[in-house]
């Protein structure tokens, strides 16, 4: 358990202070001049200045203050550790140059942190100190031998004929920026082969503290016994969020409540703990879930988040974990015993989906568990071939897999003409009487009017399946752009909705609500949940991330290219 935070403007303080100082002593170490200035006393007066031997040990040593400085604030141990065993070597230096002041200001410090150790408890990834020290090992190897190709590749500017143990000598104190026993002849040379071992050196450090400080990142992975848990809680407790089947996705970790009574799945996406849909299982255990899982965020200094829960899911976070909620968009639930094509209301959906079937499209609406193994394949290898190169998208509406045996009660609709998969839509249970899409994807070559009919003929079957309720896709922010384009909304709300069109050049976020909004849905709003508003840009990047609209190192957002938003794994054209 996390211990009783009893000053939790340790971490801040410690935090800022370590960033002032790195950044004054990056600014001594390039631009000395100031060094006339008073800001000379202020930088000599702070902990953090581990030697003054040459310009480059400030730069070296500000760069690293600098990084320690975000894992302070983030309450990381190693940072605590770090900077613990900083400060006595800084009080001694400091000693040995004549400095009483800076010495006793580094002890006061150490005592402080000392002092409040018990504030300083994230872990990192365990996995990330070896890492660390595996950089370190390589990189000291790397750094060894191309500085002694530096130091020796101008053998006439080299004073006095050093050996291979000086040159040795020279190479490792300058990759701390001090000058070894190796003399130039040329001042030029001595300075390139200086701040060329010195940047070697900063190299290194700078990446291996990155790795041992850097934020946890584990393998999500659903073990099977929580699996089989998990499919407990949803046979009795399934019928309450159409999302809960997804929290069976394969790469998502969970935390039990202590009773096993209710369970939440989670994935850590850049230092954010994102959760998706409301808790699993009894709601009476929610609250302790939550619980579990905000300590488990508080460990390792994630930022606890939750998209697309529903509103009751959202006042129990609210109220348990002490976070806020923003409604965030709305799914498009279908009672089927409603549902008809008769109608003025109806008519553009009814064209549609009989022109397009009298241009030779048959429709099956099936169970998983009634395909054969030859009919998942063709279904499969038409999918992939439609997705293309494109990225799997999904995360807290998409299971992210077809046809495994333990999805027996999913539904596949297919559409076919001429003896070939034209179209996929693919279903997850949603307790006993609903179901929630989780797939649409079609050749991009089909006719017009082909998901129409597909959602048709799905909701046609519904009723002899058992089946009372279909959710389809998550509209963004579509109450924004109902009420927006509405006679007399405000500049305000215009001004939104403007931006919102505008971004639907590269989400489908205008045309997904329209395409919802013809079966005449129930709208079902959903909300993100997070801890502070600051917080809201960096959990918006990370459920991006999670979803595959954003992956690091491809372009992936291209003007034009159509894309679902929520329950998408491929474009609607």
């Amino acid at each position: 358990m996390v211990k009783q935070i009893s000053h939790p403007w340790v971490p801040a303080v410690a935090g800022y202070a370590a960033l002032m100082v790195g950044l004054l002593d990056m600014v001594k170490a390039v631009a000395p001049r100031l060094g006339h200035s008073g800001m000379t006393a202020w930088s000599e007066a702070l902990p953090g200045i581990v030697t003054t031997v040459a310009r480059a040990t400030s730069l070296v040593v500000g760069i690293l203050l600098v990084m320690l400085a975000h894992a302070l604030r983030r309450r990381k141990v190693r940072a605590w550790r770090a900077v613990v065993a900083l400060l006595p070597v800084s009080a001694i230096l400091s000693l040995v140059h004549s400095r009483p002041v800076t010495a006793a200001i580094s002890l006061l410090f150490l005592v402080a942190l000392l002092a409040n150790r018990r504030e300083f408890y994230a872990l990192s990834d365990p996995r990330s100190r070896w890492r660390a020290l595996g950089n370190l090992l390589v990189f000291g190897a790397l750094d060894l031998v191309l500085g002694y190709v530096i130091v020796s590749m101008r053998p006439r500017a080299v004073a006095d004929h050093p050996g291979i143990l000086d040159r040795l000598e020279h190479v490792v104190l300058g990759l701390v920026g001090i000058e070894g026993p190796v003399t130039f002849t040329a001042p030029r040379v001595g300075d390139l082969v200086y701040f060329s071992l010195l940047a070697l050196g900063t190299l290194t450090a700078v990446t291996t503290v990155y790795l041992a400080l850097r934020p946890e990142r584990p393998v999500a992975e659903l073990t099977d016994q929580d699996e089989s848990r998990l499919r407990e809680l949803l046979d009795r407790h399934g019928a309450r969020d159409s999302l809960g089947y997804f929290a069976l996705r394969r790469d998502k970790s969970v935390v039990f409540s202590p009773s096993g009574k209710a369970a939440i799945a989670y994935r850590v996406v850049s230092g954010v703990m994102l959760a998706s849909g409301d808790p699993i299982g009894d709601r009476e255990a929610w609250p302790a879930a939550i619980r579990v899982f905000m300590t488990e965020a508080r460990r390792h200094a994630w930022v606890p988040a939750v998209i697309g829960c529903g509103e009751t899911g959202g006042e129990v976070w609210t109220r348990e974990a002490g976070l806020s909620a923003l409604e965030i968009g709305d799914e498009a639930v279908v009672e089927v015993a409603d549902f008809t094509l008769e109608g003025r209301a109806m008519r553009n959906v009814r064209q549609m989906a009989n022109r397009t079937e009298r241009a030779g499209y048959t429709c099956l609406v099936r169970r998983v568990g009634d395909l054969t193994e030859d009919e998942k394949e063709r279904i499969r290898a038409a999918s992939a071939s439609w997705r293309g190169a494109e990225t799997e998208r999904g995360f807290s509406m998409a299971l992210g897999r077809f046809g495994d045996p333990a999805d027996g009660r999913c539904v596949v609709v297919t559409a076919h003409k001429d003896g070939e998969i034209r179209a996929v839509l693919h279903f997850v249970p949603w307790g006993p009487r609903g179901i929630s899409l989780d797939l649409m994807r079609r050749d991009r070559d089909a006719d017009p009017g082909l998901n129409e009919l597909l959602i048709v003929k799905t909701l046609q079957a519904a009723p002899a399946m058992g089946v009372a309720q279909v959710s389809l896709n998550f509209a963004m922010f579509r109450a924004a752009l109902a009420r927006g384009e509405r006679l007399g909304a405000g500049p305000v709300l215009r001004a939104w909705r403007g931006l919102l069109l505008f971004l639907s050049q590269w989400f489908q976020i205008e045309s997904l609500y329209r395409f919802n909004a013809k079966f005449r849905p129930i709208w079902e709003p959903r909300f993100v949940v997070y801890p502070h508003a600051r917080d809201l840009p960096r959990i918006g990047v990370s459920a991006l991330q999670a979803e595959a609209f954003i992956t690091l190192g491809r372009p992936r957002l291209r003007r034009g290219s159509p894309r679902l938003v929520g329950n998408e794994a491929a474009p609607l054209a």
